[in-house]
């Protein structure tokens, strides 16, 4: 049988889907996290098997000049200070996403992730300390702090099989603060001997980046100038200059532009293909460009670089360990690898499960963790993963022996966390559907995508009006992938707890026929034929001129110089513009575009991702059911 997977992933679109908040960022994370856990054991061999070559391949130096001045640093520092300020650039970027377009777009959502951060970053410090108090270890505290984002994504993708994404979601805000608070702690506590003047230069050449990212400049020459400066201010005064990756990520928006400037940048590529000149070739790429926000540059360019390539070859040059019996012995009496180990695996389950149960009760439900109890439980055991920020941290604070038993005590908790991990989610697997459903889901409110509720009176609708599912598409007439998607939506129909609801969204500017065969439609609506009509559109996508329509209506046996006269007259013009007006305020990218229960569906449309988004609503449903019950 022929794959249409990625033809049932496509749309006609007026842009690209920018509102997405983290499917493709969570699918990197987690893809990546096969080659850091590569890079980790080649690592590990490479340093037991010729540990003399490890170190040495690692210090070597590599110097940049130009004229009488030049930087030199070794390989090692090149990847930690150089390569890894693009990892917090993108660390940056997401944070700066999810505030602008994610959950956290509903400020009162960011409580709840930002204390249960904070008090995973604390309760883990406070262990540390309790093994460390008044040792030659106790300034290495940083190290038990933070979440590995890729690794720990990837892993839970493993041992958390069926995970809804949610789960995913709720883990990643946590991250966010984790990350953040990590570079501040870097910035402040691990970097000495600071020197004000590059600092405060550093500082006025991140004013300006601000400034030209309030005004819109796009220049992408002066921000990497302006970032260079930064890097090299920074690493001169003493601050790890990775906090200028963060910051520059911090301050470029994330948007989804409107239906206007898409329209002009269709009409400027437009212009360029009717008399393509150097001048309008320039005027439709910068019309292409400015449509597209500067965080999602950003990510498409660098996340892929920095999760395949940057954070493996960190891991590769950080993570050798020569490890035999008598030093594993002693390692693990050790107050540096104990207070890693049980700081991450008991500190941080224990802070974010309980931070999040305490907010629930104090705000008497007003703020409460959007999944359920399981999945609260198992990104607490899966935050004990702790890697790249951590092994950063530990090659600044410690060398030698205690810098070998560091990296142990992360190793381990790598392990065990991960065991953890799969023993709350097999837990959760074992209780009975509704029970799983909550265990992993919860019952907190979710947020609507769906400016516009179905409505019964005006929508048309396909299937029970009682269904605890809703499916709605927004789709064109003329649009080749709708066409793929309607044998989908005729095989979920078959499941008798679902409505799904069409809305006409026809890109006239790429389909020129989609409005008059919309309006057809809705003619045919007003004789009691919507549906038919509808059919009979998306079987003959290429056949739209009038004539063909004329003969879809004499077909059906409807009242043809009727319905000539309603598309003449463009009766149904304000319907079909109504629906398009609802596609802009829920932020509809293009054709088909689907929502389950009001929420928007990311990624494939094919039977059964859909069936899952569907099961998993209808999950919800039954969850609300009994809470209003």
């Amino acid at each position: 049988m022929a794959d249409f997977s990625g033809l049932l992933s496509g749309r006609t679109n007026w842009r690209r889907e920018f509102a997405a908040p983290l499917r493709a960022f969570l699918r990197t994370e987690a893809g990546s996290s096969g080659v850091l856990a590569g890079a980790i054991v080649l690592a590990l061999l490479w340093a037991n098997l010729a540990p003399g070559m490890y170190d040495d391949f690692w210090r070597t130096e590599f110097s940049l000049g130009l004229g009488h001045d030049h930087l030199s640093l070794d390989l090692r520092e090149w990847i930690n200070s150089g390569l890894m300020t693009l990892f917090f650039l993108v660390v940056g970027l997401e944070a700066r996403r999810e505030f602008d377009l994610g959950d956290l777009r509903e400020r009162s959502r960011f409580v709840l992730p930002m204390l249960a951060g904070v008090a995973g970053m604390i309760a883990p410090v406070l262990i540390y300390l309790a093994f460390n108090a008044g040792g030659p270890g106790s300034h290495g505290w940083g190290v038990a702090m933070s979440t590995d984002t890729a690794l720990a994504l990837g892993l839970l993708a493993l041992v958390g099989r069926g995970v809804p994404d949610r789960v995913r979601i709720f883990l990643l805000t946590v991250f966010v603060v984790d990350d953040l608070l990590a570079l501040v702690v870097i910035a402040v506590v691990y970097s000495d001997d600071i020197k004000m003047m590059p600092l405060v230069l550093a500082i006025a050449a991140f004013a300006v980046v601000l400034v030209l990212s309030l005004l819109r400049v796009r220049k992408a020459w002066v921000y990497v100038i302006l970032g260079v400066l930064m890097w090299s201010a920074l690493l001169t005064s003493g601050v790890d200059p990775v906090v200028a990756g963060l910051a520059i990520g911090l301050t470029a928006p994330a948007y989804s532009p409107g239906r206007e400037e898409l329209e002009e940048a269709t009409g400027r590529f437009r212009l360029f293909r009717e008399q393509p000149t150097p001048e309008l070739a320039r005027s439709a790429t910068i019309g292409l460009t400015t449509t597209i926000s500067p965080n999602e540059r950003l990510q498409y360019l660098y996340h892929p670089w920095t999760s395949y390539l940057i954070v493996p070859l960190f891991g590769l040059a950080n993570a050798g360990v020569t490890i035999d019996a008598a030093f594993l012995g002693s390692a693990y009496t050790a107050p540096i690898t104990l207070g890693i180990l049980i700081g991450y695996v008991v500190g941080k389950p224990l802070a974010v499960t309980s931070v999040s149960w305490l907010l629930e009760r104090l705000t008497r439900g007003r703020i409460r963790a959007g999944v359920g109890w399981a999945a609260v439980a198992g990104s607490g055991t899966i935050a004990g993963i702790g890697f790249t920020v951590s092994l950063l941290i530990a090659t600044i604070a410690f060398d030698g022996r205690q810098l070998a038993e560091a990296k142990v005590g992360l190793l381990s908790a790598v392990i065990v966390a991960s065991a953890l991990t799969w023993l709350v989610f097999r837990a959760a697997k074992l209780l009975s559907p509704p029970k799983r459903a909550y265990a992993l889901l919860g019952d907190a409110e979710q947020l609507v995508d769906l400016t516009e509720p179905v409505d019964p009176e005006r929508d048309h609708i396909r299937g029970p009006e009682n269904a605890s599912v809703t499916l709605v598409e927004y789709g064109d007439f003329e649009c080749p992938y709708c066409g793929l998607a309607e044998p989908v939506v005729r095989d979920l129909l078959r499941d008798d707890d679902l409505r799904y609801v069409w809305r006409h969204l026809p890109l006239s500017d790429v389909h020129p026929r989609a409005q008059i065969a919309a309006e057809v439609a809705e003619a045919a609506g007003e004789q009691g034929a919507f549906w038919e009509m509808h059919d009979l559109l998306l079987a003959n996508q290429d056949k739209l001129q009038p004539a063909d329509l004329m003969g879809y209506a004499r077909q059906l046996g409807l009242d043809a110089d009727r319905l000539h006269d309603d598309v003449k007259r463009h009766v149904a013009a304000a319907r079909v513009a109504a629906d398009v007006e609802s596609a802009d305020t829920s932020g509809v990218s293009g054709t088909p575009t689907f929502f389950v229960n009001g929420q928007r569906h990311y990624g494939a449309y094919d039977v059964e991702t859909l069936k899952q988004a569907i099961k998993v609503a209808r999950a919800r449903a039954k969850i609300t059911a009994h809470r209003g019950g």
